[in-house]
């Protein structure tokens, strides 16, 4: 099984930027959908981006589209989410997530197996 492991998270200026990483331990990210979801205090984890591994297809939260961007480097086997223009609001822990999402699914944080530890991001106004 794939085990992700996030780094890059720490304290920003709001409008501020700021790239996380996943790296896959174990297993590669081949044949998996990898996302990003974060989950701020007392909130729902909710759903960043996503890229379908093998294919490239991306989905982004409507609320983030813009200012966020999730890419992939093959060779290196790592996932990585560019913030840009951070906000107080953006200030969460970030989660790397693989799994196989059912066609529609890839918003929803249960239809994936694999969770990193989190890595915290924080924005200061």
């Amino acid at each position: 099984q794939v085990q992700p492991v996030e780094s890059g998270g720490g304290l920003v200026q709001a409008g501020g930027s700021l790239r996380l990483s996943c790296a896959a331990s174990g297993r590669t990210f081949s044949r998996y959908v990898v996302g990003w979801f974060r989950q701020a205090p007392g909130k729902e984890r909710e759903f960043v981006a996503s890229i379908n591994w093998n294919v490239g297809l991306t989905f982004y939260a409507d609320s983030l589209k813009g200012r966020f961007s999730i890419s992939s480097d093959s060779a290196k086997n790592m996932l990585y989410l560019q913030m840009n223009s951070l906000k107080r609001e953006d200030s969460a822990v970030y989660y790397c997530a693989a799994g196989r999402p059912p066609y529609g699914s890839v918003r929803n944080a249960y239809a994936y197996d694999y969770w990193g530890q989190g890595t915290q991001v924080t924005v200061s106004s």
